[in-house]
């Protein structure tokens, strides 16, 4: 067995990570250009602010943006304060018990069911079972439940990685322990816990199966009034100008995926920049 020196392995690992980050971004960046390249010349104001017309071939798409992120927005609110309380019982209060194990086990297990179940699950509670029809509200609650594993998992971890001794000085103070989680804790944990955010928005954004079953529609002439109002959203209209309408503008194709990936990186910004700032205010 040939045995290289310290130094030459160093230089052969680190080649290795390299090819193995460029093998994961080139993809990436190949598919953003393709989607640039083909969806510019579709974007105007007329098609970020106008309905669609000739049977989807022509108008513009502010049905599916409004949806979108009306769908996206309500699932973050309901998910968020859900999962950042059941992170904290678990990590600050929950003992260390075979109960909880289970339960950490299946948060786990949860994260890695197909968005499909999680659609057809939407469909027979929220639609059927609780009558709040196809809906924005119905697809909220379906994306808050596939996004849960994410927040709770993460908001977990950031919480772990709080030094207990900053619990230590604080309850030595006198200082009871929901204080305590309130005004030590939680704040140095922020930065991990947005990251949590930003993975789940990032996820659910484009999600096509959860929403068919729960809230989208093939056409609404109209902008919601209301979380029991049937929508239009980014990633079902893809498919359907992808895959349902001959003929269709291939420009227009390529620009409603470049609206639908604007959204979700833009999304991802204002977290990431939310939480640079919450990260520059931490104390250690």
């Amino acid at each position: 067995m040939i045995k290289l020196s310290p130094k030459l392995s160093q230089k052969f690992s680190y080649l290795l990570l390299c090819m193995a980050a460029i093998l994961t971004i080139v993809p990436v960046v190949v598919i953003i250009f393709i989607i640039i390249k083909n969806g510019t010349s579709a974007i105007s104001w007329e098609f970020l602010t106008s309905m669609p017309k000739d049977g989807m071939r022509g108008g513009g798409i502010l049905p599916a943006i409004v949806g979108t992120l009306s769908i996206v927005l309500c699932a973050v609110l309901i998910t968020l304060p859900i999962g950042v309380c059941a992170a904290i019982y678990l990590n600050e209060y929950a003992k260390d018990n075979l109960l909880t194990r289970i339960v950490k086990l299946a948060i786990v297990n949860l994260a890695g069911v197909p968005s499909v179940v999680y659609g057809l699950f939407g469909l027979g509670v929220f639609v059927m079972f609780l009558k709040l029809g196809v809906s924005i509200i119905a697809g909220a609650l379906t994306l808050s439940i596939m996004e849960l594993p994410v927040i709770i998992t993460t908001a977990q971890g950031a919480l772990s990685s709080v030094p207990y001794s900053f619990r230590e000085a604080s309850l030595s103070l006198g200082v009871s322990r929901w204080q305590t989680i309130r005004h030590v804790v939680f704040p140095n944990a922020l930065p991990g816990i947005l990251t949590g955010a930003i993975l789940s928005i990032a996820r659910i954004s484009g999600e096509t199966a959860p929403i068919l079953f729960t809230a989208a529609a093939f056409y609404v002439p109209h902008l919601p009034h209301s979380p029991l109002d049937q929508v239009m959203a980014l990633p079902y209209h893809l498919f359907i100008i992808s895959t349902q309408i001959p003929n269709m503008p291939k420009n227009i194709i390529y620009g409603t995926a470049l609206v639908l990936l604007m959204m979700v990186l833009t999304m991802s910004c204002i977290a990431i920049v939310a939480r640079i700032y919450f990260r520059k205010r931490r104390k250690w």
